[in-house]
């Protein structure tokens, strides 16, 4: 079982853009995605994004900053993040500990493989034109791409832990995104409101400033074609990792010991 928006808070007639937004973010963050299905979808997110909000602040640093806070706070309702049930099955019954670094491990190969996708050209050929393909784009599609994925990490990790993140598909949206850019576990009295609300407050500038300083270390990634997906498959890989061990560490401190032993 997978937590996302419940039905009863969807728009009756959900609009083109969300549902198409909402199938390519649960298809990317799947662990068993292949590399050209990977590229697709990482450019029908952009695809989306661009259609719905334009290109140009992308060429501005600051702007661009902004533009992919805001498309992340639109990609944070449609996270699906597995309970520990269907966790347990789909990874033979692992358990604590062992369930947590097959789950840290295998989202890090995810966002290797969008940091790969995003070091060439191709990342965003269903996204744009031609004229269009350049860094502030590709850069711009992976961020969200892996801020996705270690959202879902940050869910599935609570859960493994014994405290899976309660409330609304609009409240759940906002704690992923607390605990993405604090790096710490979810504070269950901090969640609430909407996700544009919260977006509002202190959390915004949180996120911003994580955001920049991801955005700003895979700059390295946009060498030469080959070169370029090298790097930003490393880094990424690198940076989940290192907030799969923080959120772990936090939650440990804090979970039942039963829960951790099994």
């Amino acid at each position: 079982m997978v937590q996302s928006v419940p039905a009863d808070e969807a728009a009756e007639n959900e609009p083109v853009a969300e549902a198409e937004l909402s199938n390519a973010v649960s298809r990317l963050t799947e662990e068993d995605t292949q590399a050209p299905e990977r590229r697709r979808l990482l450019g029908r997110i952009m695809r989306v994004e661009l259609r719905e909000r334009g290109v140009k602040d992308l060429f501005r640093p600051k702007k661009a900053i902004n533009w992919i806070t805001d498309a992340v706070t639109r990609v944070a309702p449609h996270v699906q993040v597995r309970d520990l049930e269907t966790l347990r099955a789909h990874h033979g019954g692992l358990e604590g500990d062992q369930l947590a670094e097959r789950l840290i491990r295998n989202a890090s190969r995810v966002t290797a493989g969008i940091g790969a996708a995003g070091g060439g050209v191709a990342a965003v050929e269903w996204a744009v034109t031609p004229t269009l393909m350049s860094a502030p784009v590709l850069l711009a599609a992976e961020t969200v791409a892996v801020v996705a994925v270690e959202m879902k990490l940050i869910g599935e990790l609570h859960a493994v832990y014994g405290q899976p993140v309660q409330g609304t598909g609009t409240q759940r949206a906002v704690a992923l995104i607390q605990a993405w850019a604090q790096r710490r576990g979810v504070n269950p009295m901090r969640v609430g409101g909407s996700v544009a609300a919260a977006m509002g407050t202190a959390l915004r500038k949180e996120l911003r400033d994580r955001i920049l300083r991801r955005f700003g270390r895979n700059l390295s990634s946009l060498g030469p074609l080959l070169t370029g997906a090298a790097i930003g498959g490393f880094l990424n890989r690198r940076a989940t990792l290192a907030l799969g061990a923080d959120i772990r560490k936090d939650l440990k401190a804090s979970a039942d010991p039963r829960v951790i032993e099994g």
